[in-house]
């Protein structure tokens, strides 16, 4: 059980995980991300970070995404988990929490007070193991979002 950081030559297994993510969350058509725009928000633009969990063969089988958001009540940054995927076939093994202890670690070393991310409420596997970590839901706040025409016309006054 390995974790290290993505490298530019794991962005073809990374997208795959994508794909196999929103297969998962039941949204098999959704993913328009490319490689490319993959490669440059990791490892060009740096607008985002990601870990891999390695197989015994060293194989990618699964990855966190993350970016840093801010707290203006805290004043500090924190991690945002955009996506956390293990395959199927190497769950069990540890490699979840794995990732999940990892970008602890990265809070913990930058001064970061806060390690946030979504779930689907009907994931409840998630959920459990989630709870499982001492990870608390927050359900006091509804999520918008604004996105196609909406933001076009929003965007354009």
């Amino acid at each position: 059980m390995t974790v290290r950081t993505a490298e530019p030559a794991d962005v073809p297994v990374l997208l795959q995980l994508v794909q196999e993510l929103a297969e998962y969350e039941r949204e098999p058509d959704a993913v328009e991300a490319s490689e490319d725009d993959l490669h440059r928000a990791l490892f060009v633009d740096r607008t985002a970070s990601c870990h891999v969990a390695l197989d015994g063969d060293g194989a990618v089988v699964g990855f966190a995404l993350w970016y840093v958001t801010f707290s203006t009540w805290k004043g500090r940054p924190g991690l945002w988990l955009e996506d956390l995927f293990v395959r199927p076939s190497a769950r069990g093994a540890g490699l979840g929490k794995a990732l999940l202890q990892t970008l602890a670690a990265v809070c913990l070393e930058r001064g970061y007070p806060r390690f946030e991310w979504w779930v689907l409420d009907w994931n409840a596997p998630a959920i459990g193991f989630y709870r499982s970590l001492g990870a608390v839901p927050q359900d006091e706040w509804t999520t918008f979002r604004v996105d196609g025409e909406a933001l076009r016309q929003l965007g354009q006054g």
